[in-house]
């Protein structure tokens, strides 16, 4: 059996535009994103929980129709809310990681990017060689703009750990949509299925059908034939 990772990958030009989008479009209709294999971290659970409770329709008995979607401005207003008790407790531990991290992941559930990447930046100064919060705040730069310091920092996490797949996938979302890179892509997602054995069924598929998509958009028959026998016989 040959290893999908070995699959070769042709050297074309990067995606024109219309295939960029039609991979955005596969990508929202698979559901995923920057931070997809990370959904599971007990973190990120918890703070996307509080952030749902606390823009929860209103029931016609709170005098608002039922069935009222928060705008941006009324769910960032209501992360300062819940950002408050946290930031308090900072300000006699400043340097406190986890209560940084905590407040970051309020802030990059409710769309203020910059101040989510403020603040895994003052949790990695305490605690630099974390990657799963160099992870999260790469996801953050991204969401804000800054694609170069973005790839910068998932490359610094692969340095400490070459095998994170987190880091790995996120690296290959970038790659592809912010670079227009499908090789790059492609080299990072099966870098990840070689080096993560253990990666769920459901999250090794999703891998596998993000690198067949690219290299059908690329028109490389042979690799996605490679692919598609890999994962049958994995």
């Amino acid at each position: 059996m040959t290893d999908i990772s070995t699959a070769p990958v042709p050297a074309m030009p990067t995606l024109r535009a219309a295939q960029v989008y039609a991979m955005a479009a596969f990508c929202l209709a698979v559901g995923l994103g920057i931070g997809y294999l990370m959904r599971g971290s007990q973190l990120a659970a918890l703070s996307t929980k509080s952030v749902a409770h606390a823009t929860a329709p209103t029931t016609a008995a709170s005098g608002k129709p039922s069935g009222h979607r928060p705008s941006l401005d009324e769910m960032r207003q209501m992360a300062d809310k819940q950002a408050a008790p946290l930031l308090e407790k900072l300000k006699s531990n400043p340097n406190d990681s986890s209560l940084l991290v905590q407040v970051g992941a309020i802030y990059h559930t409710t769309h203020r990017f910059k101040e989510a990447a403020d603040y895994y930046t003052r949790a990695l100064d305490t605690d630099p060689r974390n990657v799963a919060v160099r992870t999260k705040l790469a996801s953050s730069l991204y969401r804000n703009g800054d694609i170069e310091g973005a790839i910068k920092q998932l490359n610094r996490a692969l340095a400490f750990d070459p095998k994170d797949a987190n880091a790995l996938f996120d690296l290959g979302m970038i790659k592809l949509q912010g670079k227009s890179d499908p090789k790059g892509a492609l080299a990072a997602w099966q870098r990840l299925l070689k080096t993560n054995p253990q990666l769920s069924p459901e999250r090794k598929a999703t891998v596998m059908k993000l690198i067949a998509t690219v290299m059908t958009m690329m028109g490389d028959q042979h690799g996605i034939e490679t692919a598609r026998r890999n994962n049958e016989h994995e």
